[in-house]
């Protein structure tokens, strides 16, 4: 019983992994079956034998030139504009040295009497790293 709940729980948790593999190996079949079919019309159309060597060496070159322009083109886009929004972002660095200046003075404008022993308190429980 308990390695069907853990597969399920795996199945669960990497859903979106095998969802993307299940696409991934659907699309990449279908790209070199409808291939294959294009190589062998154009082949009979100009009366030359249907050699399979020449239909692999002519999808593998069509795949990887889709994927350095699709995947590279995405990871850049990801990747690169992920890290560049995140330096810029409220959530870098500066942004929680800001937010926690403003937290500061907002705390000690509402109880500037307990500011001190709070800050105190803060600062043993959430210690700067």
């Amino acid at each position: 019983m308990k390695s069907t709940k853990a597969n399920h729980s795996i199945l669960k948790k990497k859903g979106y992994l095998w969802v993307t593999l299940f696409l991934f190996l659907v699309s990449l079949t279908l790209h070199w079956y409808f291939g294959f079919e294009a190589f062998k019309n154009e082949q009979i159309a100009h009366g030359q034998p249907i050699e399979v060597s020449d239909y692999i060496t002519e999808m593998m070159r069509d795949t990887m030139e889709n994927w350095q322009s699709e995947f590279l083109q995405l990871i850049w886009q990801v990747a690169g504009l992920s890290f560049l929004w995140f330096v810029g972002s409220p959530d870098s660095k500066e942004g929680n040295e800001r937010q926690e200046e403003k937290l500061d003075y907002i705390l000690k404008k509402i109880d500037p009497d307990n500011y001190s022993k709070l800050m105190k308190e803060l600062e043993e429980k959430y210690p700067k790293k």
